[in-house]
Parts: C-alpha cells; structure tokens; sequence
C-alpha cells in the first residue's frame, strides 16, 4: 500500500501534465492543439471578437493554438499568406481581388466576415462644434496608405459628400500616424480605437465624424487564408471561424468588466475606460455582424469601390465571387465536429 501511495502523486502530476499538453477543450476535443500561424492587420478595438477568443480561450477549446504577429497592412498580411510564413491572414478582402487577377500560382480567398462597417474615425486639431465634410476643403488629413480599405473608403466618402481640394496624405506608416499629427503634422487624422479617443482624451485632438456612419455598409476586415491551406485545412478553418464566432457572441453578452478585462492584455497602458468607450462606440454603428457571411451585395460594393478609386478596372471585376469567397464554413457554425 505504501509503494502505490508512494507513485501515486507522480501519476497524477503526469496526467494532468498531459491533459494540458493534448489541449482537451470544453467541448470534448481532444489532441495536440494545432498551431496556427495567424497576421493581423493592425491592433486595434475594431477586432475585438478575436481578442476576445483568445482572452477566453475559445481557440484552444477548438484544439487551436494561435500564434498571433501583427503585420501592419493587409498587404503585407496577404504577402505572408503567399509566403507561407502566415496560414490565416485578417485583412481587408481586396486583396482576395488584387491576388486573384495576377494570375499567379497560389490565389487568396475570404472565409469569414468579421466586421460590416469601416472602423476609422476622423479627429480634428481644433475644436469644431459642428462638423462638415466641406470642413476638410483646403485642409490637410492624415491618412492610410493608398488602396487600402480605410483610404478608398476616405476618399469615396469625399467623393460622396462632393467635397475637393484635400490634401490627404497617405505616406505615414500606420504606427508613426498619431506622433506625426501631435507633433503638428496634418489638420485632421483618420485614426482606428482606441489610439482615437486615446488623442482625444489627452487634449491632442477633437472628435469629428465617423467613417463608418457616414460612408455607410463596408466589408472592410475579413478572415483570408490560401485556397490551398483552405482546401488542405477544413477542420483548421471551421475551427477558427467558430472560436471567433464564439467571440462575438460572447462580446455582445458580458458585463462591462469582462469585457474590459478580456481585451486589456492586448493594449497595454490603455485604461479599462478608455476600451469599453472603443468597444461601445463599434457596438453603435454595428460593427460586428451577427452572421458573418461576405454577402454578394456587400461583395458589389467592395468592387465599386475599388473602381471608384481606380484599384481596379471595370473589366476585371470578379463576376464568380466563389472564385475569392468560400463561405461554407460560416454557414455550418458549430455545427463541426458534434
């Protein structure tokens, strides 16, 4: 009896070294989590749904292990996906478009939508009680870098409200943005959360208007991976699209100190404050959808835009959307592996 008590703690220390190790989940999985290369665009509130399944550690109930960079562009999210150095990409969804008509080896496709609106907010150096568009004539505004969603979507909206004669500038590394503008770079800025209300709560800038609400439904970040990875990965895809899923739901149900607490691991020196302002403001103008399926009139006004801003010739727009969208994991949400 001695000798089997004796063993008896090293056996279970193992067990339960092995549970964590195979990654048992919630929901029954088990195995070796599977490691997925993951590339954000950008860090900000607008993904909040995918901090969140990180935070609450829906990935690993699905068996996954995210390793998550951050790659400062959709372009350079896209050119990780072709170079195999990223297996999942979150970005903007022309670059599904852009890859698709350079006929190249690998093509892009988009498999989950995660946001339905532009996340951009644009932020004044002085004070204005009542903004207008016709405000920004003769003015300068820092801006993102040319053909990306945030840019085409700038511009559309001044092309939208008839506005001229604005000098955007869009040569500013997306992290060097907000120190050029308090450094007395710009008139105005186009800024994502919570570095906005960040600026504004610091006295370094005025809210002025949203992207979001005045250009109206946009398809701007989405969840890419290759058409081979997809192909070669289903279970890996379904997985992810349900953990992320599983994120937005859980964002739309929990307390105000849940949520805060769940996202202030990804933005350090950022006040619980300040990121339940962000969260609330992308919940007004209807940020995260509640299904989130690329649907083919979200799809028609991507391509316009993209024509509008001349990223894309009329003739090449994409008439099959199936040739860059792969919706069919969306459509089975928890529905996987039961």
């Amino acid at each position: 009896m001695n000798r089997r008590r004796k063993y008896a703690a090293p056996v279970l220390v193992a067990a339960l070294a092995l549970l964590i190790v195979t990654g048992c989940g919630k929901d029954g999985k088990s195995g070796e989590l599977t490691k997925v290369k993951f590339s954000e665009v950008i860090r900000s509130i607008f993904y909040a749904p995918h901090y969140v399944a990180m935070s609450q550690g829906f990935f690993k109930d699905e068996g996954l292990d995210v390793d998550m960079n951050t790659a400062q562009g959709s372009d350079k999210g896209a050119a990780a996906l072709l170079a195999g150095t990223a297996d999942i990409s979150m970005g903007g969804p022309e670059t599904t478009i852009y890859i698709h008509n350079q006929k190249g080896e690998k093509t892009l496709k988009v498999f989950h939508q995660l946001t339905a609106k532009d996340g951009s907010f644009l932020l004044s150096r002085e004070k204005l009680d009542d903004f207008k568009w016709s405000d920004l004539e003769g003015k300068t505004v820092i801006g993102w870098r040319p053909g990306s969603a945030p840019q085409m979507v700038m511009n559309s909206t001044l092309i939208k409200e008839g506005v001229k004669d604005v000098n955007v500038i869009t040569n500013i590394a997306s992290p060097a943005m907000a120190g050029a503008f308090t450094s007395g770079q710009g008139d105005f800025i186009q800024l994502f959360e919570p570095i906005a209300s960040t600026l504004v709560r610091e006295g370094k800038a005025y809210y002025a208007a949203s992207l979001g609400e005045a250009f109206g439904p946009f398809p701007e970040t989405s969840y890419v991976a290759t058409s081979d990875y997809i192909k070669k990965n289903p279970e890996v895809i379904q997985r992810f699209v349900n953990a992320v899923a599983q994120g937005a739901k859980w964002l739309n149900a929990a307390s105000d100190e849940e949520i805060a607490t769940a996202l202030a691991p990804f933005f350090e020196g950022t006040s619980k404050e300040l990121i339940l302002q962000s969260v609330e403001r992308y919940k007004s103008q209807d940020t995260w959808p509640t299904n989130p399926e690329l649907t083919r009139e979200q799809f028609d006004t991507l391509q316009n835009v993209l024509i509008e801003n001349g990223v894309l010739k009329a003739e090449e727009r994409i008439a099959n959307m199936d040739d860059v969208v792969d919706m069919s994991f969306v459509r089975q949400i928890g529905n996987a592996d039961e």
